[in-house]
């Protein structure tokens, strides 16, 4: 059957060709698949640097009143779109029983602000008694993202004393930790008083999904690289010396994600979808090239070697993830003569892709994500539609004969699931009252599930469809929500997969056998994170603009070359 068009990519147009060779949702939207991603070109921090690139933006320091041991107060602004953005950073010093990276901390080595436009040294006062205090805060709708980050232990010291001596730090352990600091929270969309999305959705170069928060972190990274500096200079003038350049370039920010971001997936079931109709779009349209240049020829096994190197240099502690690398390793250094036979035949990139098919899913999404880091100009645009203004839309005009047709031909797989068993009905998802923040709890041994979350899609399919059994096919879904007024969300969420066929991922998210980390990996990898270190199968460990150009480099002309670093 043919796949619905996407009303969802607003203003852009899926070809009518494209649409018979997308995936099926019943493929994709699959956790295990989902937590199988990895980062693309269409990934939000890379389309972030392409827009400052192409802008010619530059990274200007403003302010810089930080003492000699890494205390104080900066402010890095940059331009895009002849508008100016500022971090306003703090930094103070934590002791050791105060470092935490949990959302419960208090306190934290560094706290940031993003300024829309150059603060005032009355701004700049006034968000010293605020921007430390983080959510205890108070602000205004100049600030658009806030944001708090914890240094390395490992490595933040480690540099500071290598440098100050003229010495570049240890390669090794900069290979193994990847980051200076971590952030633990990047909060936008108005949360905690700053300003909401709206205020810049429609400014460009910033309108795409997170594209904000995205510059935010970029320019923590940047303030991070200066700090060490600094501290280096002050504690040896004579000797210090500056961060390599490729060392600059491989450090990223770090960040602790966890429960808080799962559900993100399923309360925006319209934006979720554009997101997979973008990468699978994508796909599609890189699986329909009839022959490759020389230099995509070339570019295929040039990166399908980085890719190798960037595997064998990807370490975690956590035993299902360490045997999942184990195999795509493997898998991986067998696919090397299927690359080079297959990019001389006709349809190769759609070939390769079909010789992964009995391989791990790691394998099958790491050859997705290697197809279209080739793409360039031809899938870039596609990153234009991977947002929406659209929520899911009721239709109450619909006869129920219709909507029945949609849940039978669209969630058999929420059909399929037999919520008699405990373990099918296992969990429930709640809000915390301390932190307003997701969490879980089990069914059977824990108090609250009287205040669950509406995650459980496929348990909600199922009571509307015993429910409908009985009722008159010809009625109009207005009268049945009347009487039944409960069932009004689910049916929403029903119609629009009508028309955003990416909108629901098909699994039982209460199930005992669902794992978070997989939505984690997922949302994550559409921020361009790569090398996932999961602490449990709750909460992982990310590194965010590891290989990404610096802002002196912005100009050069691989300033978009950067997928899978490797150092």
């Amino acid at each position: 059957m043919d796949m619905p068009l996407p009303e969802t990519f607003d203003n852009c147009q899926l070809p009518n060709d494209l649409a018979r060779k997308l995936r099926a949702p019943d493929s994709v939207m699959k956790l295990a698949r989902l937590g199988s991603f990895f980062p693309t070109r269409l990934s939000f921090m890379r389309v972030l640097i392409r827009q400052l690139a192409k802008e010619g933006s530059s990274v200007k320091q403003t302010v810089w009143s930080i003492n000699e041991d890494g205390y104080g107060r900066a402010v890095l602004t940059v331009n895009l779109n002849d508008k100016h953005y500022s971090l306003i950073a703090f930094t103070q010093p934590l002791s050791v029983e105060n470092r935490t990276d949990r959302v419960i901390a208090e306190a934290w080595d560094s706290t940031y602000v993003l300024y829309d436009g150059i603060p005032s040294i009355g701004d700049l006062d006034r968000l010293k008694k605020h921007v430390p205090h983080q959510e205890a805060g108070r602000y205004s709708d100049k600030e658009l993202v806030l944001s708090r980050a914890n240094k390395s232990v490992r490595l933040f010291g480690h540099v500071v004393d290598r440098l100050a001596q003229g010495l570049q730090p240890d390669f090794e352990l900069i290979k193994s930790t990847g980051y200076l600091m971590r952030t633990t929270a990047v909060y936008g969309n108005g949360k905690f008083g700053i300003s909401d999305r709206s205020k810049i959705a429609i400014r460009s170069g910033l309108s795409g999904p997170f594209q904000i928060e995205m510059l935010a972190v970029y320019l923590i990274r940047e303030f991070t690289h200066k700090l060490v500096e600094h501290i280096a200079q002050k504690k040896s003038p004579k000797t210090a010396i500056k961060l390599d350049a490729k060392l600059k370039r491989y450090l990223g920010i770090g960040n602790s994600t966890g429960l808080g971001m799962a559900p993100f997936l399923i309360s925006h079931p319209v934006l979720f979808n554009n997101w997979i109709l973008a990468r699978e779009t994508a796909v599609a349209q890189m699986r329909s090239k009839i022959d490759l240049s020389l230099e995509q020829k070339k570019e295929l096994s040039t990166l399908y070697s980085r890719a190798q190197a960037h595997l064998s240099q990807w370490q975690t502690t956590d035993t299902i993830q360490s045997n999942r690398i184990s195999i795509l390793r493997d898998e991986w250094t067998q696919l090397k003569t299927q690359i080079e036979l297959l990019k001389e035949r006709p349809f190769p990139l759609d070939n390769l892709i079909k010789s992964t098919s009995s391989l791990s899913l790691e394998t099958q999404e790491l050859m997705i994500a290697l197809v279209l880091e080739i793409g360039g100009d031809e899938i870039d645009d596609l990153s234009h539609c991977m947002n929406s203004d659209t929520a899911p839309r009721l239709r109450p005009d619909m006869r129920l004969r219709s909507l029945k047709t949609i849940i039978y031909n669209q969630f058999q797989w929420a059909l399929s699931i037999d919520f008699s068993k405990p373990e099918e009905n296992y969990q429930f998802w709640y809000t915390s009252a301390t932190k307003l923040e997701p969490r879980l709890g089990v069914r059977e041994t824990e108090e609250g599930a009287e205040k669950e979350q509406p995650l459980d899609i496929a348990k909600r399919v199922q009571n509307l469809e015993r429910t409908l059994r009985d009722y008159n096919d010809d009625e109009i879904t207005a009268v049945f929500i009347l009487k039944y007024p409960e069932f009004r969300y689910i049916i929403r969420r029903i119609q629009t997969a009508s028309w955003a066929p990416y909108s629901e991922i098909h699994d039982n998210l209460i199930g005992k056998n669902c794992r978070p980390i997989d939505m984690l990996r997922c949302k994550l990898s559409f921020f361009g994170a790569a090398k996932f270190d999961p602490k449990s199968d709750k909460w992982t460990r990310i590194t965010l603009y590891q290989g990404a150009p610096t802002a002196s480099e912005l100009s050069d002309s691989n300033a978009d070359d950067w997928w899978l670093p490797v150092l």
